[in-house]
């Protein structure tokens, strides 16, 4: 479950930072996939702006989306627990896995139950990792194909 919550956390934000990018007027595949890389953590976005050539205002963009996602998550987590049943470690795993960011994963499972933020947290810990991977290389190159 840990494995297929990754991909779907790493590569949905992504979607969402793009398109968020592509209607507020960024047209080129170097913004477009920095402010998506922003999209999934606030350190893959300027890792990956640095990488592919963005600009300072782009790569300033891209942390302001992992910014936001991060803040949402940590609200949003405690109000959603019961229904996310949020209760076990394989549960805060997963949930890790699609939230993606370490720090609203461990602030949100900590107002919920703090004994299960090392789970949710290592899980999305390798957001980070496959972020900074797959964002500058395979996402960068499928963007650029389809813009």
């Amino acid at each position: 479950i840990g494995a297929i919550a990754l991909l779907i956390g790493t590569v949905l934000p992504f979607m969402i930072g793009v398109s968020v990018a592509w209607v507020f007027g960024y047209r080129d595949a170097v913004s477009l996939t920095t402010i998506g890389a922003g999209a999934i953590t606030y350190i893959v976005g300027p890792v990956t702006g640095t990488a592919i050539g963005a600009t300072p205002e782009v790569i300033t963009l891209s942390i302001a989306a992992g910014v936001f996602k991060a803040i949402l998550v940590m609200v949003v987590t405690p109000m959603l627990a019961g229904f996310m049943r949020l209760k076990t470690p394989r549960s805060a795993m997963g949930f890790g896995g699609l939230a993606g960011t370490v720090s609203g994963v461990s602030a949100g499972l900590a107002a919920t139950d703090r004994t299960l933020v090392p789970y949710g947290a290592l899980v999305a810990t390798f957001h980070t990792g496959i972020g900074c991977l797959l964002a500058p290389s395979v996402l960068y190159f499928v963007v650029r194909a389809l813009v």
